[in-house]
């Protein structure tokens, strides 16, 4: 059992944890291949997804900005399917970020676990794309980690090392909350981390926008409400 009261930080990954990814790319990519009447189910799609951004993503050596990262996988969708994306379709999932939502249950989970810790992101994104969510959020957050700033992409245990280093804390103070295996929970609990496993996608099947991973989180939740009740 974790005992909560070893930690001083809380940290979340953000999109599929906080913010409801799949439902942001979701109504893009289907604009997308509708446009061509091309029919993909909503689950290719977001293995699909899973599939062009881990493989942009992997990279290590040659960082890009995300923004580059969501227009080459709609140019990888229209290669995979023989078409060419426009301008504006190439630059369709990076805009369509600010608008995307916050899970139901995120901004009063965020709100009581603010009492209690410091809140961290540690996130796959660009700063300028952040700070469009940010606002959907509505809470302080202490630290944000991106990996522009850090210019590297998790699995990377470089951007938990980075994010530790500015918190000025020890591996046993801090606390991941992720819904990724894949991203989060594996390079996080390898350096002895403790995880919360955000099960987003139960009852779903497959893994959604994320490549498959098998990890053994500290704690397994269905969503963020569930965490705060176990802490109180």
């Amino acid at each position: 059992m974790l005992d909560f009261n070893q930690f001083e930080v809380v940290s979340f990954d953000c999109y599929g944890t906080l913010i409801d990814w799949e439902s942001g790319i979701l109504p893009v990519l289907r604009q997308l291949l509708s446009n061509r009447e091309i029919d993909l189910s909503d689950d290719g799609t977001l293995e699909m997804f899973a599939e062009f951004e881990s493989e942009l993503e992997k990279d290590q050596s040659n960082y890009i900005k995300y923004r580059k990262i969501l227009q080459e996988i709609v140019k990888k969708l229209g290669q995979r399917f023989n078409f060419e994306p426009t301008e504006t379709e190439l630059n369709s999932l990076a805009d369509s970020v600010k608008n995307w939502q916050p899970f139901p249950d995120t901004v009063a989970a965020l709100q009581a676990l603010k009492q209690k810790y410091k809140l961290a992101v540690i996130s796959n994104i660009d700063d300028d794309l952040f700070a469009g969510t940010a606002k959907h959020l509505q809470v302080e957050l202490d630290w944000v980690i991106t990996a522009e700033q850090v210019r590297s992409y998790k699995p990377s245990t470089r951007n938990f090392e980075i994010a530790m280093d500015r918190m000025g804390i020890a591996p046993e103070k801090l606390l991941h909350v992720a819904q990724s295996l894949y991203h989060d929970i594996v390079p996080a609990a390898s350096m002895g981390i403790s995880t919360v496993w955000v099960n987003r996608r139960q009852g779903k099947a497959g893994f959604g926008a994320t490549l498959p991973a098998s990890a053994q989180p500290d704690l397994e939740v269905p969503d963020l409400k569930t965490l705060v009740e176990s802490i109180a």
